[in-house]
């Protein structure tokens, strides 16, 4: 008899992480949600029907380690884990606020290393061979000024999928991570709202669209499942072709 995944996704109430959430509840996964906010988290339960919810600051790593305990505690050990939860904090470089430095890290790249750890404790300790997927972004390759910390912890989160992934290959464990472009969700309101935002984004995407949250999501599910059982290591870049792109054109 095969078993139902149990997948957990962080910042899974709202945008890219929802999207991954109900991808993956379509492939056939039990789906666990964490979020910071209570109550964005019940308005996504409503229409996901996950297994369970629960409230987590991914930035606070005794609460990263209490939540996996609660999971395993009431489900068992999850199987596929999505990293979704993240912050970008924008300021300008010279007055940027060291404490945002800091809350940016801690949430993007400490958080995914303690939450990937744990994970992978319940998966060895359980014999599964499961799937850890990562959010990364273009931003771990090229950079934008005023979002110093997001850059460099996404940088970060490129290099501990890589060293995650070859420390779990014995174990049979998977792990990548997708790095978005420019997506339609609420980090790209400022965007959408400016025509010359817009005007520079496109001059950067060859396909010239945004991304949907669902795209990312779909790459995000294969990466799950047995259709990528031989990958690991590797980050997909889901951006419209701008990391192929040279001079804009």
């Amino acid at each position: 008899m095969t078993h139902s995944p149990l997948a957990l996704v962080t910042g899974g109430a709202r945008g890219i992480g929802y999207a991954c959430a109900e991808a993956l509840k379509e492939d056939g996964a039990q789906i666990i949600l964490a979020d910071i906010d209570p109550d964005t988290l019940a308005e996504a339960a409503k229409t996901l029907n996950p297994l369970a919810t629960y409230v987590c600051d991914m930035g606070d790593k005794d609460a990263v380690n209490a939540l996996f305990d609660k999971i395993e505690a009431e489900h068992g050990p999850i199987s596929q884990l999505v990293n979704n939860a993240g912050v970008s904090m924008p300021g300008e470089f010279l007055s940027y606020d060291v404490d945002d430095f800091e809350r940016v890290l801690n949430i993007n790249l400490l958080g995914v290393f303690v939450a990937t750890q744990r994970a992978a404790k319940g998966m060895v300790a359980a014999g599964i061979e499961g799937a850890i997927v990562n959010m990364s972004s273009i931003n771990a390759q090229v950079a934008i000024p005023g979002i110093p910390a997001y850059c460099a912890s996404k940088g970060g989160v490129m290099q501990l999928t890589k060293s995650a992934a070859l420390a779990l290959a014995p174990h049979k464990i998977r792990v990548n991570a997708v790095g978005p472009g420019s997506i339609d969700t609420a980090m790209l309101a400022s965007v959408n709202a400016n025509p010359a935002a817009i005007a520079t984004a496109m001059s950067r995407t060859p396909l010239q669209r945004f991304g949907e949250a669902r795209e990312i999501a779909d790459a995000v599910a294969f990466l799950c499942s047995q259709k990528a059982s031989y990958i690991t290591g590797e980050t997909i870049y889901v951006d419209g072709g701008r990391m192929a792109q040279n001079y804009p054109v």
